[in-house]
C-alpha cells in the first residue's frame, strides 16, 4: 500500500514491520462492490500520524463476502486485525476472527462499527477471541492501539472495552469527538485504495462519500444520532472537490453519500453543482445517492432538483417513516416537519421529479388505523410513484435497542435471516447467515394487527405502486372524491368469497406476513423466477402473468369495484370499464407482437396524468384514441421480463407502456354508450 508520511517525519528503516489486516465486508450489488471506506479511514489516519509510519505494513483489505477459509488465508501473518461491523457482516466477521485466533493465538483482534454494542460485556465474553471492542470515532483510537502494540497496555486509551488477563471487564469512556474532522486524511486522495483497485481489475467499484459527520436528530430506531452525539462537523470543501475529481478520474459510476442529512448545510448546493459539472465534463459519476435533510425545505428542494436535472439520481427519497404525529413523538422524530415533506412532495410532483417515500411498520405508537390513514394521506399529497414499506428492525446502539424502551411500548421481536430484496437464493456454503431482530408487534399494533398491516402494505404496493390498478383508483378518487383508504379496504377488508383470485392474493399476503412473524424471511423466494427473493407484491404480479390470470384479475376487480359503487348508489359502469380497460392495456407483458390502438369515450388518460402531476381536470365525454407502444419495451423471454421489467422497474413502478394520443378531443356526447 502507498504510505503517506507527515512532512516533519523522516522515514526510518524498521527491522520488523507490524502487519495489519483490515476487514470491512459489504454486500455486493449487480456485480458491484463498495470500496471499504471505514477501514480505509483507519489506515489513512494511521499512516499520517503514526510516530513511525513505516513500522506498519497494511495488507489488502477484505471488502466482500468470501469463504471463511479464504478470508483467514488473506489475513495470514497479520499481527493486528481490525473488523468494521454492521448487521450485514457481523456473523461472518466473527467466524473469520474466531478461526484466525484459533490458528494464531497471538494475533490482536479488534472489533468496531455500529454492530458492536456500547454495553458490550456480554458480547466480549461470548466472543472471547475478540480482544478489544471500540466505540465511537475509530481513527484516533485505532492509532493508539497500533502505537501501544505489542505492549498491550490499553488502560489509557478512551472508547474501548476489553477483558483483563484476570477476566475483569474494563469499559473505558469515549473520548471527545474530533471537532476538526479535516485532520482525518481522505483514503481516496492518500492512495489507500490504489493497490486494491489494481489487484482487482474485474471489480466495478461503488464509493462511499462522507462530506460531514453528525446528525441533529435522535430518532430512537436509528444509531446515527446517538453515535455522533448530534453535532454536525464538516470536511473542508477543497478536500471534497478533490474527492469528486478522484471519483471521475477512476470512473466510479455510483457514489453513496454517508451523510445523515445531505442538504442541511448551505454549501451542499455548491457541492452538488460540482458533482454535476464533473459528470457533464468527464461522464462520471453516473449517480449520487443521498439521504435527504429533514427540515430545510427550500435548500433540500434546490439540491434534489439539481440532482434530478443532472441525471445524478433516479428519484428523490422522502423518508417520512410515519405520517402520525403521536408516533413521531414516540420515536423522537417530532422535530421533523410532516408539512415540510408534504410541501416537497407537491413541488417535486409539479416539476415532474420522481419521489419515493419510506414508511416503517410497527413504530411505537403506530396503529393499523394510523398507518392506513398515513398511506392514504401520502398518496393524496402526490406520492403516486412508490412507498417503500420497511419492517422495523432493532439496532444494538439505538435507543430502541434498550430493553426498558422495548418494555415501555410492548415491543415483540423475532430473529429473522437477512435476505436482500432480489438477492440470490444461493445459500452460504458454510451456513453463516446474518440475522436481524424484527419487530412483529407492539402494544399499539398487536400481532394480528401487524399481519394485517404488513398484508395491507403489499396490497397497496401491488394495486397502486405496481400500477396494475392505479388508473381506475385515481379516476374514482378524482371523479367521486373517494379516499384511497376506503378504496383499498375493498381489497383488504371486504368479503371476497365470490372473487377467488382477489381472495387468493389477500390470503397469500397474510400468509407471508405470518411467515415473517414466525421468524421467516422478509421476501418470497422463487427458484423458477431468476432464483431470487421477490417482494410479495412483485411475486403476485409475476404469478398472475405466468398463470395467465391477469384478465380474470381485472374482471374480478371491475365487479368488486362495481359492488362498492352500488353500495354508494353511484352508477358509472362505462367510466369504470374504460379505466380498467386502459389500465389492462398498458400493463407491460412479455411476448408482444404488435402495438395496440384503443378508443375511449372519456378523457380518462388525461385525468389520470393530470392527477399524477398534482393538477385536477374535469372528466369529459369525448372520443379519445391512443396508440400503446408495446414493441419498444417488448421482452421475448420470461427471464428478460422478470429482470428488466418487474425487478428493475420496482423503484419507479415502470410497469406501464408508453401511451400516445392519436387525435384531438372530439365532442360526441350524444353517441356515448351508457352501459357496457
Amino acid at each position: 500500500m502507498t504510505s503517506v508520511i507527515a512532512a516533519d517525519k523522516t522515514p526510518e528503516r524498521v527491522a520488523d514491520k507490524i502487519k495489519v489486516g483490515l476487514v470491512q465486508i459489504n454486500n455486493s450489488f449487480s456485480n458491484q462492490n463498495y470500496l471499504p471506506y471505514s477501514v480505509g479511514l483507519l489506515q489513512a489516519y494511521a499512516q499520517r500520524y503514526a510516530q513511525e509510519p513505516h513500522r506498519y505494513e497494511f495488507l489488502l483489505p477484505i471488502y466482500s463476502r468470501v469463504p471463511v477459509g479464504q478470508g483467514v488465508q488473506a489475513l495470514k501473518g497479520a499481527q493486528i486485525v481490525a473488523f468494521s461491523t454492521y448487521v450485514w457482516n457481523i456473523k461472518i466477521s466473527l467466524e473469520i476472527a474466531r478461526r484466525l485466533k484459533q490458528e494464531n493465538p497471538e494475533v490482536l483482534i479488534i472489533f468496531g462499527g455500529p454492530q458492536v454494542p456500547d454495553r458490550c460485556e456480554e458480547f466480549i465474553r461470548q466472543n472471547s477471541f475478540v480482544d478489544i471492542c471500540c466505540h465511537g470515532e475509530g481513527e484516533p483510537v485505532f492509532l493508539e492501539l497500533l502505537e501501544n502494540f505489542p505492549d498491550s497496555d490499553w488502560s489509557k486509551i478512551p472508547g474501548i472495552s476489553y477483558l483483563t488477563d484476570a477476566g475483569t471487564f474494563v469499559d473505558q469512556p469515549k473520548g471527545e469527538r474530533l471537532k476538526d474532522i479535516s485532520v482525518i486524511p481522505s483514503p481516496y486522495l492518500e492512495g489507500v485504495f490504489d493497490e486494491l483497485i489494481k489487484a482487482n481489475p474485474q471489480e466495478s467499484w461503488i464509493a462511499l462519500w462522507e462530506t460531514n459527520r453528525g446528525c441533529p436528530f435522535s430518532c430512537t430506531y436509528c444509531d446515527w444520532g446517538s453515535s455522533t452525539q448530534s453535532k454536525v462537523f464538516a470536511f473542508d470543501m477543497e478536500r471534497l472537490y478533490k474527492e469528486v475529481d478522484w471519483f471521475a478520474a477512476n470512473k466510479i459510476e455510483y457514489i453513496f453519500c454517508c451523510d445523515a442529512n445531505y442538504g442541511i448545510l448551505p454549501r451542499d448546493l455548491e457541492l452538488t453543482k460540482y458533482v454535476a459539472e464533473a459528470k457533464a465534463k468527464y461522464g462520471y459519476p453516473h449517480a449520487l445517492s443521498v439521504q435527504n435533510t429533514k427540515n430545510a425545505t427550500e435548500r433540500s428542494y434546490a439540491v434534489q432538483k439539481l440532482l434530478s436535472d443532472s441525471g445524478l439520481n433516479k428519484g428523490v427519497a422522502l423518508a417520512m417513516q410515519s405520517m402520525d404525529k403521536e408516533t413521531l413523538k414516540s420515536v423522537k422524530r417530532h422535530n421533523i416537519s410532516i408539512d415540510s415533506f408534504q410541501e416537497l412532495q407537491k413541488r417535486f410532483t409539479q416539476d415532474k421529479v420522481e419521489t419515493y417515500s419510506d414508511l416503517i411498520l410497527a413504530l411505537p405508537g403506530e396503529t393499523y388505523d394510523t398507518f392506513f390513514d398515513g398511506i392514504s394521506r401520502a398518496i393524496e399529497n402526490g406520492q403516486h410513484n412508490r412507498i417503500q414499506f420497511n419492517n422495523l428492525s432493532i439496532l444494538p446502539n439505538a435507543e430502541m435497542g434498550h430493553p426498558e424502551y422495548q418494555k415501555k411500548y410492548g415491543m415483540v421481536t423475532v430473529e429473522s435471516n437477512i435476505v436482500n430484496m432480489h438477492g440470490s437464493l444461493i445459500e452460504d456454503a458454510e451456513g453463516i447467515i446474518e440475522t436481524q431482530q424484527l419487530v412483529i408487534a407492539t402494544d399499539a399494533m398487536p400481532k394480528e394487527d401487524w399481519c394485517r398491516t404488513r398484508a395491507l402494505s403489499w396490497m397497496v404496493a401491488l394495486l397502486y405502486f405496481d400500477k396494475i390498478l392505479q388508473i381506475p383508483l385515481i379516476t374514482l378518487h378524482e371523479v367521486c372524491g373517494f379516499s384511497y383508504r376506503e378504496m383499498f379496504e375493498i381489497f383488504t377488508d371486504s368479503n371476497l368469497d365470490d372473487f377467488p383470485i382477489l381472495k387468493e392474493i389477500r390470503e397469500f399476503f397474510l400468509g407471508e406476513a405470518r411467515k415473517i412473524q414466525n421468524g421467516g424471511e422478509e421476501y418470497a423466494k422463487s427458484e423458477e423466477w431468476l432464483n431470487i427473493w421477490w417482494p410479495a407484491d412483485e411475486y403476485i404480479f409475476i404469478k398472475l402473468t405466468k398463470e395467465d390470470k391477469l384478465d380474470d384479475f381485472y374482471q374480478e376487480a371491475k365487479l368488486v369495484l362495481t359492488r362498492f359503487l352500488d353500495a354508494k348508489f353511484i352508477s358509472m359502469p362505462l367510466i369504470l370499464h374504460e379505466a380498467i380497460k386502459l389500465n389492462r392495456s398498458l400493463v407491460n407483458q412479455p411476448f408482444q407482437t404488435e402495438n395496440l390502438e384503443i378508443e375511449l369515450w372519456h378523457n380518462i388518460w388525461e385525468v389520470y396524468q393530470a392527477a399524477r402531476q398534482g393538477v385536477k381536470i374535469p372528466l369529459e365525454q369525448e372520443v379519445r384514441k391512443y396508440r400503446i407502444d408495446r414493441l419498444s419495451a417488448n421482452k421475448q423471454s420470461w427471464e428478460a421480463w422478470y429482470q428488466e421489467v418487474v425487478w428493475w422497474g420496482n423503484k419507479k413502478g415502470a410497469y406501464l407502456y408508453k401511451n400516445v394520443s392519436l387525435l384531438e378531443p372530439t365532442e360526441s356526447r350524444e353517441s356515448v354508450p351508457q352501459t357496457v
